[in-house]
C-alpha cells in the first residue's frame, strides 16, 4: 500500500467483527487502513492488500496517526469478551472510554467525514431485563440509564460522546447497538468467547471426551444471536443512512441457552448430560432486539436463521479444535 492514501479506517480490525468488516470493505476497492492493538500474527483475519498497523488507541498520539488522511472511520476497538470476561474485568472494559474519546478527537482534528461507533445491547436498563418473560428492547429502553456494570456504562457514555461531537462539531456519527454477534473467525476459547462459540466448543469437547456439558446459569436465559454476515450488512446500511441516533442491530429470533445447546447438539448429532453452574456469570435474564426502528428506517433487518449460522460456526470451530489438538 506504499504511496496510496487510505480513505477508510477500521479500528479493532484484528478482532472478530473488525476482520469480517475489512474483508467486506475490500470489495469496494478503496484504500483501507486496518488498526489493532494485537500483533498482526494474532489477528483473526489479516489482508496484505490493506495497510495494517499495530497501535494502542488508548493513546491520543496513536489515534492521530491512525486517522491521517481518513474519510470514514469504523470504530470497533475496545477491550471486551463474553459475559465471563466483562463481569470480571469491569475496569478494563471501562478504560475503553479512552479509545473512543481519543478517536473522536482525532476524527475531528483530521477532518474525517463519517464516524461509525459499535455500541452494545449492554447499554440497556438491566431492570427491564429481569425475569424470564421476554422483553424486546426498544432504543428508548436505554433510559433511565442502568446499563450493564462496567462494559455497558462505557458504551453508553461513548454513545453520548458521539452525539455531542455531532451537535457541537458537526462530525457525522452513526451508532449501532450490537446484539450478540457470532460466527467463524473469532474467539472460541480462552475466556473471551461469547455463548454460541463457547457452546460449540463445549459440545465438541463433550462429544469427544465424555458426554457432559457445563452450562452457566440455569439455562433459561433468553437471548437473540446475530450471525456475522447480517452484522456486517447492517453496519454498512447504518453508516450509509441518515439515522443519527443509536439503533438496534440484532436478530429478533430468540432462544433460551438450553435451546441454543439443543441446536448445537442437533448439529453435532449428539445428546449430552447437562451440569448447571448456577454461580457462574450469566448476564441478565432476558435480552432480545426490537427491530421496529431498523425495519421502519432501512426496510431491512437481520434475517439469517440461527440454525444456519450455527452450522457454519460449529464447522469452523470444530476444525480449529481438531487442529489445536493435533498441533
Amino acid at each position: 500500500m506504499s504511496g496510496v492514501q487510505p480513505k477508510i479506517l477500521v479500528t479493532g480490525a484484528g478482532g472478530f467483527i473488525g476482520g469480517h468488516l475489512v474483508a467486506a470493505l475490500r470489495r469496494r476497492r478503496v484504500p483501507i487502513r486496518a488498526v489493532d492493538i494485537k500483533p498482526e500474527s494474532s489477528w483473526y483475519q489479516r489482508f496484505d492488500d490493506v495497510e495494517n498497523l499495530q497501535l494502542d488507541l488508548r493513546r491520543r498520539e496513536a489515534c492521530l496517526e491512525a486517522t491521517v488522511g481518513i474519510d470514514d472511520i469504523y470504530q470497533l476497538a475496545c477491550d471486551m469478551g463474553g459475559m465471563g470476561f466483562i463481569e470480571n474485568n469491569k475496569a478494563l472494559c471501562m478504560l475503553s472510554v479512552l479509545i473512543n474519546t481519543h478517536m473522536l478527537e482525532a476524527a475531528r482534528e483530521e477532518g474525517a467525514r463519517r464516524y461509525f461507533y459499535a455500541s452494545s445491547a449492554c447499554v440497556y436498563n438491566t431492570d427491564k431485563q429481569r425475569g424470564h418473560d421476554l422483553t424486546m428492547l426498544r432504543e428508548a429502553d436505554a433510559y433511565p440509564a442502568l446499563a450493564e456494570d462496567g462494559y455497558g456504562w462505557e458504551k453508553l457514555f461513548s454513545e453520548r460522546m458521539c452525539r455531542h461531537f455531532t451537535e457541537d462539531f458537526g462530525l457525522r456519527t452513526r451508532v449501532a447497538r450490537l446484539h450478540n454477534v457470532y460466527g467463524p473467525h473469532g474467539a472460541w476459547d480462552g475466556g473471551r468467547e461469547k455463548a454460541p462459540a463457547a457452546i460449540c466448543r463445549k459440545v465438541i469437547e463433550a462429544k469427544l471426551n465424555g458426554g457432559i456439558i457445563e452450562i452457566w446459569g440455569d439455562g433459561r436465559q433468553l437471548r437473540s444471536f446475530m450471525y456475522i454476515d447480517d452484522c456486517i450488512e447492517g453496519i454498512g446500511r447504518i453508516m450509509d443512512s441518515d439515522i443519527d441516533t443509536p439503533i438496534n442491530l440484532g436478530s429478533s429470533e430468540t432462544v433460551t441457552v438450553n435451546g441454543l445447546v439443543e441446536l448445537v447438539e442437533q448439529i453435532a448429532d449428539v445428546r449430552l448430560e447437562r451440569v448447571y453452574k448456577l454461580d457462574a456469570p450469566k448476564g441478565v435474564d432476558n435480552r432480545s432486539s426490537d427491530n421496529t426502528m431498523i425495519v421502519d428506517r432501512l426496510g431491512w433487518q437481520p434475517s439469517i436463521p440461527l440454525r444456519d449460522g450455527l452450522e457454519r460456526t460449529y464447522a469452523w470451530i470444530h476444525d480449529q479444535y481438531v487442529t489445536q489438538q493435533n498441533s
